[in-house]
């Protein structure tokens, strides 16, 4: 006895729509490195000095830049920010200078030019070595993460979901990283901190339906893998909805109504759960099907009901559902 399902998204019919759109987010990512002068890196990995002004008034950047270049030889790079908890304005002035206290002293001769009290400028500075040292471990843990993660799923499941769960991956890693490149959005620990956890989330769309997969190839022999995969699909479609947008609203609340330190974070984690979902649907689990279809098994399968999507039933033995 089989019971059909009908009514059903057919995800899978326009993959190569999906994997353009995808390309050409790739192909952006490549070419607003050069555009753009690749990342603009935040001083914790390249060393330097980063001076805050805060509650700067009506100051125009054109004008901090006036004052930043009259004590200033090199090239700095100038951001407004925003202090969203008292409404203020604000200048993030960050120059190449290493030493602490030439770095002190350039502060101290701008807060005195521009006429600010010394509580509204805060000066960071940081060595060569320890910039070098925190990009080195960011990469150890991203390289450790992918790898762990390739195991696991090949010991759960099977190693072609691995490969295709850490492709996706890469495909949103590398998008992401293109919209820093394309926004000039400077890239901070925290923006590595939200990566590491936007690769968690995504894993967990991605795992979740190819546990359904799993699930369902156990409970038909009749149809094409492509058909069972985007059953599958629609079985957790609303639940990665949902799961997304719950973890979505306090994300971007963070991202409005938090300090620069947390918008960071929320910036970088609000494009990786918007991406993460979308892969999971759209990349991971299309990959995956088309790469077990030329399996000898699901060929004479799709030879025999067609290599497009049919009407998913489940076969009932031995008078229960399986």
């Amino acid at each position: 006895m089989a019971r059909p399902f009908k009514k059903e998204i057919n995800f899978l019919k326009h993959r190569k729509v999906f994997f353009v759109v995808s390309i050409l987010l790739l192909v952006a990512t490549v070419v607003a490195f050069p555009l753009r002068g690749g990342l603009v890196l935040g001083i914790e990995f390249v060393g330097g000095t980063s001076i805050d002004f805060s509650d700067t008034g009506d100051l125009s950047i054109e004008e901090m830049r006036s004052q930043v270049g009259a004590v200033y030889n090199g090239d700095p790079i100038i951001q407004t920010t925003v202090d969203t908890q008292r409404g203020t304005n604000g200048f993030m002035v960050r120059i190449a200078t290493t030493d602490a206290q030439q770095a002190s002293a350039l502060a101290d001769q701008l807060a005195a030019n521009l006429a600010m009290d010394d509580t509204n400028i805060e000066v960071s500075t940081i060595g060569p070595g320890w910039g070098a040292e925190v990009t080195r471990t960011s990469l150890i843990a991203l390289l450790v993460a992918m790898a762990i993660i390739i195991l696991y799923i090949a010991i759960r499941f099977e190693y072609k979901m691995g490969v295709v769960a850490v492709l996706t991956l890469i495909h949103d890693l590398a998008i992401i990283v293109g919209v820093y490149a394309i926004l000039g959005r400077e890239v901070t620990p925290n923006v590595v901190a939200a990566l590491l956890t936007i690769m968690g989330y995504s894993l967990y769309d991605t795992v979740v339906v190819f546990h359904r997969i799993k699930d369902n190839l156990s409970t038909t022999a009749h149809h094409s893998f492509i058909t069972v995969a985007n059953h599958s699909l629609n079985q957790v479609f609303m639940r990665t909805v949902n799961t997304s947008l719950s973890t979505l609203i306090p994300v971007v609340a963070m991202l409005i109504f938090g300090a620069a330190t947390l918008q960071d974070f929320a910036f970088a984690m609000t494009i990786g759960l918007i991406l993460g979902s979308y892969s999971s649907i759209f990349i991971a689990t299309p990959l995956y099907a088309m790469w077990k279809q030329r399996e000898p098994k699901f060929k004479k399968l799709a030879k025999k009901y067609g290599e497009g999507l049919d009407e998913f039933t489940i076969t009932e033995q031995l008078g229960e559902s399986k």
